[in-house]
Formats: C-alpha cells, structure tokens, sequence
C-alpha cells in the first residue's frame, strides 16, 4: 500500500497536498502516482506549461477527481514548477489521503 501522508498536511484553512505536474501529457489523470523522494502525488495534465493553462487543469482535475467546487481548490506555491503546493478547503485530510490511496492502489 502506497503511504502518501507526508504528502498531506493540515492547516488551519484545510488540507496542503504536494503534487508533480506533468503537463503534456497524453491523458490526464490525478493521482498519477507517488513520487518517494519528492513527497508527492503525481498529476498528469493534457495542457502545456503556458499561459496558466496546465495550472487551471490542475484546478480542475483536482476538484472533480475529489468532487468540490474548483473555488476550493487553489495553488499555494509552485506556479511556474512542476512541483506545487495546493489548498484544498472542505475536505478532511484522513479522507483525502484514503481516497487518492484506494486510487493508487485499487485491489
């Protein structure tokens, strides 16, 4: 089983997730992934790194993949990385993190 908490923290305004970006890539898909070393959760997103365009299907991907408004979702730090941080409010980080598990790991 795929262990992702150091990926997932909690705050006082709701859950920080750590994600890798793949822009470009030939389908999306979130979670795509773990990456060990970085702490990170893989999101792979169709649209290039230009213009925000990757940043707002990272948005979005997130927010229908865990069913919340995309307003709820926002990106903290790493606008210009393909490492991020994201906010995501109205979600209970025990949740989250058995979600994108059961996703990772399906069985």
């Amino acid at each position: 089983m795929t262990d992702i908490t150091a990926a997932v923290s909690h705050t006082t305004d709701g859950v920080v997730l750590t994600i890798e970006v793949y822009a470009g890539a030939k389908r999306a898909s979130f979670p795509s992934g773990y990456n060990e070393w970085r702490k990170a959760v893989g999101c792979s997103v169709q649209a290039p790194a230009k213009e925000g365009k990757a940043n707002r299907d990272v948005v979005a991907i997130i927010a229908d993949t865990l069913d919340i408004p995309r307003r709820n979702v926002r990106i903290l730090s790493g606008e210009t990385s393909s490492i991020k941080r994201i906010l995501i409010e109205g979600v209970d980080p025990a949740e989250l993190i058995r979600l994108l598990t059961a996703a990772l790991d399906p069985s």
